[in-house]
C-alpha cells in the first residue's frame, strides 16, 4: 500500500531551536497514529511541521506522492492536511454550518455526512460557534477539518477537557472517519489508555526523536515501554 504522509529527515523547530533533530515517519491510508510522549518531547511540533507552521533546516514531507516541502500552511491544507489544533480555532462569530462552508472543498465530506457523524451539530447548525460546549466545539473542530476532505487528519489533544462520555464519542467517530478510507490520522494524546483500542500503531517521542515504533496491539500485550517512556502504571494500560 503506497503511504499517504511521508516525512523525511526532517530537521525542525522556532526560531534557532531544533525539536525535531531528524524526523522520519511514513502513514499509509486509514491508519491511525497515536503520537504519545510527555510533554515537551516534540509531538507538537511535529504536528505543527506537516502542517507547516515551523521553521524547517531540512528534510522533506510529501502528501500522496506530492512534495509539498515548500507550501505555505494555507497551500498545505488546501492539498489535503487537515489539522484540529489543541486551541480548535474555530470561527466564533459564525454559525456551525457557516464554519463548515466557509472552507469546503469538493469531495466525499459534506456538510450533511458531518451532521450524520455528529448529530449534535445538525441541532446546532444555526448557533454560533461560542454558543457551544467544549465537546460541541471539539466536534466542530473536526467537522470543519473533514469538510476540506483531507488526505491527512492531525488531531492535537482532542479530548483534553472534555467530560468522558463525550471523550468516547469523539473517539469513536475518529475511528469511523479514519477507516472510512481516503484518509490517514495522527493523534497526539496524553492518557495512552484512551488510544490503545483505537490506534493501529503506536510512535513514542523523546527529546524529538522515535523511541518506540510498533502496532498498538503489542503494546496491549506489553505495556512495558509506555512505563518506561511515559511512567504509565501497567495496569492502566490493559
Amino acid at each position: 500500500m503506497t503511504d499517504l504522509l511521508t516525512i523525511e529527515n526532517l530537521r525542525a523547530g522556532y526560531g534557532q531551536a531544533v525539536v525535531l533533530p531528524n524526523m522520519s515517519l511514513a502513514l499509509p491510508e486509514g491508519q491511525v497514529l497515536a503520537l504519545l510522549g510527555r510533554n515537551g518531547t516534540g509531538k507538537t511540533t511535529l504536528i505543527n511541521s506537516i502542517v507547516g507552521v515551523t521553521r524547517r533546516f531540512s528534510g522533506k514531507i510529501a502528501l500522496a506522492g506530492a512534495d509539498i516541502t515548500s507550501l505555505r500552511a494555507d497551500q498545505r491544507a488546501r492539498s489535503g492536511i487537515g489539522w484540529v489544533p489543541q486551541e480548535r480555532n474555530i470561527f466564533r462569530s459564525l454559525t456551525v454550518e457557516e464554519n463548515m462552508t466557509a472552507v469546503a472543498q469538493p469531495g466525499p465530506w459534506t456538510v450533511e455526512r458531518v451532521y450524520q457523524m455528529f448529530p449534535r451539530l445538525k441541532e446546532r447548525r444555526n448557533n454560533f460557534g461560542n454558543q457551544l460546549s467544549g465537546g460541541e466545539q471539539q466536534m466542530l473542530a473536526i467537522g470543519r477539518a473533514l469538510t476540506l476532505n483531507p488526505k491527512v487528519l492531525l488531531l492535537d489533544e482532542p479530548t483534553e477537557g472534555l467530560a468522558p462520555i463525550i471523550v468516547e464519542e469523539l473517539l469513536a467517530a475518529i475511528g469511523t472517519i479514519s477507516r472510512a478510507g481516503g484518509l490517514c490520522s495522527i493523534i497526539v494524546e496524553q492518557h495512552a489508555q484512551k488510544l490503545l483500542a483505537l490506534a493501529d500503531r503506536v510512535v513514542i517521542l523523546e527529546r524529538g526523536t522515535i523511541v518506540h515504533d510498533a502496532p498498538s496491539s503489542a503494546l496491549k500485550a506489553d505495556p512495558a515501554p509506555l512505563e518506561r517512556h511515559l511512567g504509565v502504571a501497567s495496569a492502566a494500560a490493559h
